[in-house]
């Protein structure tokens, strides 16, 4: 929010401005700023004598007041004593601003609890209707301000605009100079590249949140270093996600933690560039929709979308969306895509999206109204939030959200081919440290044919509790046993899997 914009207002003669913002130094500051720039207007007709408080002398720009309930009205454009006490109500602080001939604006802090008193409202619409006698703009600044009906037409809102890349440069670096002042004797250790991705990565901050997370990084240990940033990008979520409904995963995964899957990573490899900054003039892709068997890589290639795109991994529960009253389902889901956008860029996994967004008629429409606040955000984002939603039964979701264009791509992930069980099985046991050589790997992955990556993990791990129960080293010849025993999902659910495989055969990109 610039100065200029709150300028334009006090101008535009608006009776009530409001600003929501958590920032509120900042907003004061602003609007500081803003009446310094202003005349101020004659005092009313009929009226010889200052307001009390009002110094004598003329001045330039417009007056400006400040309220708190807790020590009442007090000028702060020119000093002029302790604030005035017996004006701490906020009846009473109204009841002074509507008899005053002194033309201002009146900054009141954290007003909106006795927005729901009637009396409250009716001293704010007097002071609003006798705007033409006397120019007095009260100020409503909070985090989240709710104005009555009857005091809409006579308001308007601004928007905090949040510190840009150059700012957060700069607020970043003004920390540092603080503990180098605070430490004379040694200076800040600055990693470039790390400095970088701190200034990024605090996008959507306000000036004091920037301010504190710079603090934490470098009182730390007096660096600014790459390992600072994932630190920041905790404490970054903690400040926004106050509703629970969004999860910060720190542990994402790479190229080499995925078997196959090559037509999805070449299409993710192709998109880097939009995210790492190296192609600025790209748009940011929407975001993909992975649908597929069961235990086939899905939630793991999620996790590799952010690892490839070296960006943070957010995970949203759906099922932490609704609430039994009427709207919070829907205001609980803008929240946090309103938190996602702060937080770009960003990979916003919504795993197994069917179970959130699925049709049906009995919970009041909530539903329905939960998906189409989605999909408006999902067509209208212009932040570097890219959306993996993944799917196990697509005949539970509504057709709208699988239409072309909704997603950038609708990938399909089958049961692995040979190629695809051969690699995931070199990756799960070098993991657990099983040796398995090129003739053992060629013959266990043709007798896992028709298992999920899942699966056949799971075999691996039954190798390792079997291996101690015998006392012995597990081995090719006991993860074949394993392999054996186990019946798939693709035999116990053949006719729901052939189903699904039918269906995304003319309709979806393979993702192998």
């Amino acid at each position: 929010m610039p100065s200029n914009d709150l300028e334009v207002l006090l101008r535009s003669r608006v009776p009530i401005v409001v600003v929501e913002s958590r920032d509120e130094a900042r907003v004061l500051s602003s609007l500081g700023t803003a009446c310094a720039t202003l005349s101020a207007p004659p005092a009313a007709p009929g009226t010889a004598h200052a307001a009390p408080g009002v110094a004598p002398a003329a001045r330039t720009g417009l007056p400006l007041f400040q309220w708190t309930v807790t020590d009442g009205l007090k000028r702060v454009d020119v000093e002029l004593g302790p604030p005035q006490r017996m004006l701490a109500q906020p009846a009473d602080v109204l009841k002074h601003i509507r008899a005053t001939p002194l033309a201002g604006a009146y900054a009141l802090l954290d007003f909106h609890p006795y927005l729901s008193d009637p009396t409250i409202v009716r001293l704010l619409k007097d002071i609003a209707q006798d705007y033409d006698r006397c120019p007095r703009t009260v100020v409503l600044i909070g985090y989240e301000i709710e104005i009555p009906h009857e005091l809409e037409h006579l308001t308007a809102r601004v928007v905090l605009a949040l510190p840009d890349r150059n700012e957060r440069r700069q607020l970043v670096e003004e920390v540092a100079r603080q503990w180098t002042r605070a430490n004379p004797r040694q200076a800040v250790r600055i990693d470039a590249r790390a400095l970088e991705l701190l200034v990024e990565n605090m996008s959507g901050l306000s000036a004091a949140d920037t301010q504190r997370l710079a603090r934490k990084a470098i009182y730390e240990h007096g660096a600014i270093q790459l390992s600072d940033v994932p630190v920041v990008m905790r404490a970054k979520y903690d400040m926004l996600n106050r509703g629970g409904v969004l999860r910060y995963e720190p542990d994402t995964a790479q190229l080499s933690d995925v078997g196959g899957l090559v037509n999805l990573k070449a299409w993710l490899q192709k998109r880097r560039p939009a995210f790492d900054g190296s192609a600025p003039e790209l748009d940011a892709p929407k975001g993909i929709l992975l649908l597929g068997v069961q235990g086939c890589g899905k939630s793991l290639a999620a996790r590799a979308c952010a690892g490839i795109f070296n960006i943070p991994l957010l995970r949203l529960d759906c099922s932490a969306l609704y609430d039994k009253y009427v709207g919070e389902s829907e205001r609980n889901l803008r929240e946090s895509l309103a938190s996602a956008d702060v937080l770009a860029p960003c990979v916003l996994w919504i795993d197994e999206i069917e179970k959130g967004f699925a049709s049906g008629d009995s919970d009041g429409g909530a539903t329905r109204r939960v998906l189409g606040a989605f999909l408006t955000w999902l067509a209208e984002k212009t932040t570097r939030v890219f959306v993996v939603a993944t799917a196990n039964d697509i005949s539970a979701l509504p057709p709208e959200l699988v239409r072309k264009g909704r997603f950038d791509e609708i990938f399909f992930v089958d049961l692995p081919n040979l190629n695809t069980r051969t690699e995931i099985l070199r990756i799960q046991a070098a993991r657990r440290g099983i040796a398995l050589d090129e003739a053992a790997l060629g013959v266990l992955a043709r007798a896992c044919e028709g298992f999920s990556g899942a699966e056949i993990e799971q075999a691996i791990v039954a190798t390792l509790y079997s291996a101690r129960a015998k006392h012995t080293q597990p081995d090719a010849q006991l993860l074949q046993s394993e392999i054996a025993a186990t019946r798939p999902l693709a035999v116990v659910m053949a006719e729901n899997v052939a189903a699904l495989r039918e269906w995304a055969r003319e309709r979806t990109v393979p993702a192998e």
